[in-house]
């Protein structure tokens, strides 16, 4: 298990280059030219961020914590902050512990997000990192409004060796979860993995479906411990962004799932949904294979992002504030 760790940190070493050469760089031109730490630095280090897709409300409280930081430990010398600045951006992201409390009880999880964003094959691999972890999992398909979804989950549901609920498509996603419940209670699974369509042009169909599902669980299956993840296309930055605020209004979202990390510049997006939204990053994904899912680590996405580009070790670290 730790190679496999081991191996999705040197993926996301990779994967975070363009994001490391978008944001890093500018930020080490600015800590090696600025002589004093004046406005002018401040606003340099400001448009590097908001640049770099880590969002306006995200930099603007790092910003306010590194001010407080360098002037609580009189710091003169500007390139003295760089590491005050990593741990800034490290505390706007820590999940905390309760994250993944859904792992330990009886749970339903719905899995929501527009299509493109890599949602199903999401679902898939969530659901071999659960079995991994010798957990009993059911995959509910109630994506019934898109074309092949259910067949694309069925093939995951293979690959990750689960069992799969599905009904017709066009069929009422109510009626899937409701059988899908009832496999779940039947067979004592742990986790009920839910695909959902993600309709957000048409937000008053998808708040009703949501509604209608959850009156179904609220009946059947109270007991249950419940999640609704987000699944968001990391390379969209600000975009991902905007449809999490969407998903937001329509459904009480506990996480965020950001895919395909591997070759983005926009990875800073991963800190703006957090600060924006308080909603934690709970999982990352960095390519296709089923280890290529893993859970958010701020203090390992942060180092990765600091990383040198040859990915052996970290840039050099000039000061301990």
């Amino acid at each position: 298990m730790e190679e496999v760790k081991e191996g999705f940190f040197k993926r996301l070493v990779s994967g975070l280059t363009k994001t490391r050469d978008n944001i890093v760089s500018g930020m080490d031109s600015i800590f090696s030219g600025f002589s004093k730490i004046d406005e002018d630095f401040y606003e340099e280090l400001e448009e590097t961020l908001i640049m770099g897709d880590i969002g306006v409300h995200a930099t603007m409280n790092i910003l306010d914590d590194l001010r407080d930081k360098v002037k609580e430990q009189h710091i003169k010398d500007p390139m003295d902050c760089k590491q005050l600045l990593i741990d800034s951006i490290k505390e706007q992201m820590n999940v905390g512990d309760t994250a993944y409390e859904f792992e330990n009880k009886t749970s339903v999880v719905f899995v929501i997000g527009v299509n493109g964003v890599g949602k199903t094959t999401t679902i898939g691999k969530l659901a071999g990192k659960l079995t991994a972890q010798n957990k009993k999992v059911i995959l509910a398909a109630a994506d019934t409004f898109r074309a092949a979804a259910g067949e694309q989950l069925k093939e995951w549901a293979n690959r990750a060796q689960v069992d799969m609920i599905g009904g017709q498509e066009g069929s009422d996603a109510a009626a899937v979860i409701y059988d899908a419940v009832a496999a779940a209670k039947a067979r004592k699974a742990d986790v009920l993995l839910c695909d959902t369509a993600g309709r957000l042009h048409n937000k008053k169909n998808l708040m009703e479906e949501l509604k209608k599902i959850h009156r179904v669980i609220d009946r059947e299956y109270p007991e249950a411990f419940r999640e609704t993840l987000v699944v968001l296309d990391g390379t969209t930055g600000q975009n991902a962004l905007a449809q999490a605020k969407q998903f937001n209004e329509v459904a009480d979202i506990t996480g965020v799932i950001l895919t395909k990390m591997d070759g983005t510049a926009k990875g800073g997006i991963a800190v703006a949904v957090q600060a924006e939204l308080g909603i934690p990053v709970k999982y990352i994904g960095v390519g296709e294979s089923m280890d290529d899912l893993q859970k958010f680590d701020a203090d390992e996405f942060v180092d990765a992002l600091f990383y040198s580009n040859d990915g052996n070790e970290p840039q050099e670290r000039e000061s301990v504030c």
